[in-house]
């Protein structure tokens, strides 16, 4: 149950939402609102986004806009191999960041679909913690919805959470790559939705988008230290 003196963190796997609303709707995603619905009128601790610095600094105006709306940034760089593979994830840092500040927190708002969180919910549920989730139902994974304590589907919402007219995936379009090198565009842009069940204009935060492929079959390859 929600009550105005929980002191809530809300921490942002920003790649992950931004490939899950290009793959299931082509559209952009609104991380003010997100924010907004993970607080819901409770006390608002931190919120973090967790985002990967490229080399010419594109991403630039998009860091700025999200720190204009009250949003933390934690930023690393793209990491290149001689190979040409590339890492660029924020997973073992969000756990880290999660867990140092679970003293100053009763609630952890996870914004993500990424099932290798599932370990660090039970952890934070197991000293008391209450924990929702925010995440495309579509690109989320099982094991983490069945875990948490409340549940916000954004793909229910998409009015709330989206910005740009509705298009579903071609055929020929791969699923999400969530470690891909990522490319921004101005985020402090306002669009007018052209369907009509989103007709309302919002101010949101959003990337350019790169291919895409398979959650499981990315951490699969991923390149480790």
């Amino acid at each position: 149950m929600q009550h105005p003196d929980q002191r809530v963190g809300i921490f942002i796997d920003t790649q992950n939402m931004y490939y899950s609303a290009r793959y299931l709707f082509k559209r952009k995603v609104d991380f003010k609102h997100i924010v907004e619905d993970a607080t819901s009128g409770r006390r608002l601790i931190r919120a973090m986004a967790y985002v990967i610095r490229t080399k010419g600094e594109e991403g630039r105006p998009f860091f700025d806009a999200l720190e204009k709306a009250g949003i933390e940034l934690r930023e690393k760089d793209l990491i290149e191999y001689a190979s040409g593979h590339k890492k660029g994830d924020w997973d073992v840092g969000l756990t880290i960041d999660v867990v140092r500040m679970l003293d100053m927190l009763d609630v952890v708002v996870l914004v993500s679909g990424d099932g290798d969180y599932a370990p660090l919910v039970q952890f934070c549920q197991a000293r008391g913690r209450i924990v929702e989730l925010i995440s495309f139902g579509e690109t989320t994974s099982s094991i983490l919805t069945e875990v948490v304590d409340a549940h916000i589907d954004m793909s229910q919402n998409k009015r709330r959470f989206l910005i740009g007219p509705v298009s579903k995936p071609t055929p020929q379009e791969k699923k999400p790559n969530y470690n891909d090198e990522p490319e921004y565009l101005d985020p402090s842009g306002t669009q007018q939705d052209e369907e009509a069940d989103d007709d309302q204009t919002s101010q949101g935060f959003f990337m350019e988008s790169s291919p895409k492929e398979d959650q499981e079959d990315v951490r699969g390859r991923r390149l480790e230290f």
